[in-house]
């Protein structure tokens, strides 16, 4: 059966929404301020609470020093008994947590312990409702409306209130208290009295989500939302992209007979949304989200200062319904594109051709032209008059504005990706710490520098900058003369220069740290007659099968190669010794490199030149003699002594011992 305080702790617990080790916390927490106060404790002793969790008992534990003789109960406890208590190695002046718990509290001690629970149970639920909803800002609540006042609407939210702005309601909504709605959590702010809890009604995610909410493929990621325009209460606008073949992305957001639409057109109490399919090409984006209304032609040209502009051509019927009632569907494309639109009707597309007609970007046919050039301007004309247009008149309009205005704008954004081209690599010539530098670090006269700020010129990076660019920016600013520009270039030349110079003082010198000198090793030459490339005589190797002698040469390594020699040689105590041929690979030369002892203990290389072909028999004598043998030092001896070397053979099951002198017995 469970005890008072289980059932209390759990009623705490289901009511506040606090997991059980809060509560628990809490309750050590008041339990230790309550004895401090009654036994009157100082805050430095230490004073620990435990609580078993199945009956809810406390033992309070206090930090005592041991002693032989009790002056203060409080701070003091006798050797013995701080043995008895589980401290069998305590000495006298040891501190010591001894059990002091006591029957009861006084008045003032319960009532402190009450409110220190309270205390910590509202901060932990303060606390634990401010993480719950700040993991969830951009997520929709259900909520219940509470109060209304002047400047926003009180929102229940459960265990929390939530605050819906004014700025942040969709004008023309109206609620009462206890009416239900779903909002957007835009914002969670922690404050002494909890978190604090903006929402919105007229925040272009809630659309957002609520379409994830219908439509299946959204939330699944077939269908992706690119971007969202809206105007809250009035219109909106929803591109989506299909990102698995067969899925149609606008057909999925509509839904069988527009079901899904209908649902969240009802929650935003009849807002009307248009689903378009976004596409790669800018021009056919832009076309569609214009929709309903039709476009003829979309020419697109991005200029460096004024941004992305789309000159978009419609028949004449349709131009007010590409506008829109007060400009609002060409608003909306606009944000939904990020393009800036400008609508133009064919007949006042086709009559700003027929002045264009002398640019030098309009093609020689098309100005030459007259029959063209005449049915346009009958056409006009026949307009003017206010007389029907057949289909045929508007295909010869949209054919002279396509390649009239069609190819200024095309040679006009040329010129721009140009200019942009050439901002760019301004832009990387200038350091990028300028960028942060005020224009106050350059001394400028008080005019040039009013000047400069007046323009947008704010830090040393604009300035570095426009210089890049040309002068032409400098002398475009109102009042800005030549001799002005003069200035500004030589003072900033001056500041750059001078900046330079003290970050090259500022530089620490780099520390050389001492680097040991490897004496090489001395090279003897031995001189011969052919000045060719240096080179060893290889030893002859009897071919398996031909049983030919056959005579090969190797080069000396280059001097980086024989410095790592040198370093291997040093590490082993004894010369190095000629690595002996595999016998699967007899064909590789021996390469036979002499050293001799001297003085010094450091290695001697002796590099040998191919003898000439007009060497005596008794070189060559001596010749044969030295192969197959290679000079080892013997320590025992104390000289070097001449080694045989070992060849292999595929008939042979083992290497053997033979004199070289043998092996000519041979051939």
């Amino acid at each position: 059966m469970k005890s008072e305080f289980i059932l209390a702790f759990n009623e705490i617990c289901e009511s506040r929404g606090l997991p059980k080790e809060d509560v628990f916390e809490a309750l050590e927490t008041a339990l230790v301020s309550a004895f401090r106060r009654d036994a009157n404790l100082s805050s430095l002793q230490k004073v620990t609470v435990e609580i078993d969790p199945r009956t809810g008992e406390p033992t309070i534990f206090t930090e005592k020093e041991t002693v032989d003789s009790i002056i203060d109960s409080r701070t003091e406890v006798l050797l013995e008994e701080a043995q008895k208590a589980g401290y069998p190695e305590a000495e006298l002046g040891d501190l010591v947590m001894i059990d002091s718990t006591t029957a009861d509290f006084g008045r003032i001690a319960a009532q402190t312990a009450k409110q220190v629970l309270l205390q910590r149970v509202r901060e932990a639920q303060r606390e634990h409702l401010f993480e719950d909803f700040s993991g969830r800002e951009g997520e929709l609540v259900n909520g219940t409306v509470q109060s209304i006042s002047g400047q926003h609407i009180t929102i229940g939210l459960g265990m929390t209130e939530a605050i819906l702005p004014k700025s942040q309601q969709v004008q023309g909504e109206r609620y009462r208290a206890h009416d239900k709605i779903r909002v957007y959590i835009l914002e969670v702010r922690r404050t002494n009295r909890g978190p604090q809890i903006f929402v919105s009604r007229n925040h272009r995610n809630l659309l957002r989500r609520l379409l994830e909410l219908e439509v299946p493929e959204i939330y699944n990621g077939q269908v992706e939302i690119k971007s969202i325009a809206r105007e809250a209460g009035q219109r909106s606008k929803v591109a989506v992209q299909a990102l698995q073949p067969g899925v149609d992305p606008v057909g999925a957001c509509v839904g069988m007979r527009g079901v899904r639409i209908q649902s969240i057109v009802r929650e935003l109490n009849d807002e009307k949304i248009d689903v378009i399919e976004w596409d790669s090409d800018q021009r056919v984006f832009i076309a569609k989200a214009l929709s309903p209304a039709r476009v003829s032609q979309v020419f697109l040209e991005e200029h460096p200062d004024d941004g992305k502009t789309a000159i978009v051509i419609v028949p004449d019927d349709q131009l007010s319904l590409a506008i829109g009632r007060e400009g609002q569907n060409a608003r909306l494309a606009a944000k939904l594109t990020g393009w800036r639109i400008d609508i133009k009707s064919l007949t006042e597309a086709a009559k700003d051709s027929l002045a264009n007609l002398g640019d030098p970007a309009v093609p020689a046919h098309v100005a030459k032209n007259k029959l063209l050039v005449e049915q346009v301007e009958q056409i006009l004309a026949k307009k003017a008059a206010n007389r029907p247009i057949t289909s045929e008149d508007y295909r010869s309009l949209d054919m002279l504005v396509s390649q009239v205005e069609g190819n200024i704008v095309a040679v006009r954004a040329a010129q721009y990706e140009v200019v942009r081209k050439e901002r760019a690599m301004a832009r990387r010539n200038v350091p990028v710490e300028t960028w942060k530098l005020p224009i106050d670090e350059i001394d400028f006269p008080g005019r040039i520098h009013n000047l400069l700020l007046d323009n947008g010129v704010e830090t040393v990076g604009d300035v570095l900058f426009n210089l890049e660019v040309g002068d032409e920016v400098f002398l475009n600013f109102k009042g800005f003369g030549e001799k002005m520009l003069e200035t500004v270039r030589e003072m900033t030349d001056a500041y750059m220069a001078r900046k330079q110079s003290e970050l090259a003082v500022a530089e620490p010198t780099a520390e050389v740290e001492p680097v040991e000198v490897v004496e090489e090793p001395e090279v003897v030459e031995v001189e011969a007659e052919a000045e060719a490339e240096v080179e060893v005589e290889v030893d002859e190797v009897v071919a398996e099968e031909e049983e030919e002698v056959v005579e090969e040469t190797a080069v000396i390594p280059e001097p980086e190669a024989i410095v790592e020699a040198e370093a291997e040689a040093e590490e082993v105590e004894e010369p190095p010794v000629a690595p002996v041929p595999e016998l699967d690979d007899l064909s590789k030369p021996l390469i036979e490199i002499e050293t001799e002892e001297e003085e010094e203990e450091e290695p001697t290389i002796v590099v040998v030149r191919p003898a000439a072909k007009s060497e005596s028999e008794e070189e060559a004598a001596d010749k044969r003699r030295r192969k197959g043998r290679q000079l080892v030092y013997d320590e025992e001896l104390g000289e070097v002594v001449s080694k045989r070397k070992r060849k292999g053979s595929r008939r042979r099951e083992q290497w053997e011992d033979f004199d070289i002198e043998d092996l000519d017995d041979e051939f």
